[in-house]
């Protein structure tokens, strides 16, 4: 098999486990635990099932591990092709990795203070719960505002996909639009909050740019030109 090839099927597995982590680790395992408005019973449901509860933590970490694995890969597949841009593509994704890391700390809180140390008893129960609730809405938050990393990334990884000649240029165009998207909701959400909830469908549709992909990678790979008009860039 071609390098080139080999490097963009290795790269497009990553990008499969990080897109199926992620979805389990942000979305489907922490959607299972917060009942909105009701800090009791999302109190309840993280004390009752605490295990998959910090199962979901250890898979978000997971995924942001492969999420830096990935960048790499791409930054070996690109790097002859402009290696400011796949520099730029992997400073971003290892920022924005760093960053939802130590967001993670927000869903770790509800353990600590729902763990029923000593400490604690200076809080009632109804204040423990409160608390939890906060620090959950604290991370949503973040995890909001760090949506823009997840856009900003692709801005290289689209123009590099259309230069290189490795993929449809298509694809690279679906890659930029999604782009757009994040930043879009990062910026209604944090600047426009009562427009979210309106903006929201309209633009969610948009992120499946990125999912056409995550399927092309591992699925075809990269196709190698015979000849690229490109010098490479340092």
């Amino acid at each position: 098999m071609n390098p080139i090839q080999k490097t963009a099927r290795l790269a497009g597995l990553l990008y499969l486990a990080f897109a199926i982590l992620a979805i389990l680790g942000y979305m489907y395992i922490p959607g299972s635990f917060i009942v909105p408005g009701d800090a009791s019973a999302t109190a309840r449901r993280i004390t009752e099932n605490a295990t998959l509860y910090r199962l979901g933590i250890a898979v978000s970490l997971l995924s942001q591990i492969v999420f830096v694995a990935l960048a790499l890969r791409l930054y070996e597949l690109f790097e002859d092709v402009d290696r400011s841009k796949a520099r730029f593509l992997a400073a971003l994704v290892c920022v924005g990795a760093t960053a939802e890391i130590v967001n993670l700390a927000n869903r770790v809180a509800p353990l600590v203070l729902l763990s029923g140390a000593d400490f604690l008893s200076a809080f009632t129960r109804a204040q423990q719960d409160a608390l939890a609730l906060s620090f959950l809405r604290l991370g949503s938050h973040l995890g909001q505002m760090l949506t823009a990393f997840w856009g900003l990334w692709l801005f290289p990884f689209g123009l590099l996909t259309i230069r290189s000649g490795y993929f449809p240029r298509a694809l690279g165009v679906l890659l930029l639009v999604s782009g757009v998207a994040y930043i879009g909701t990062c910026v209604v959400g944090l600047v426009f909050p009562v427009q979210f909830q309106v903006i929201a469908p309209i633009v969610t549709p948009l992120y499946l740019g990125e999912v056409a992909m995550v399927l092309w990678l591992p699925l075809v790979g990269a196709r190698v030109p015979r000849s690229r008009p490109d010098a490479p860039c340092s």
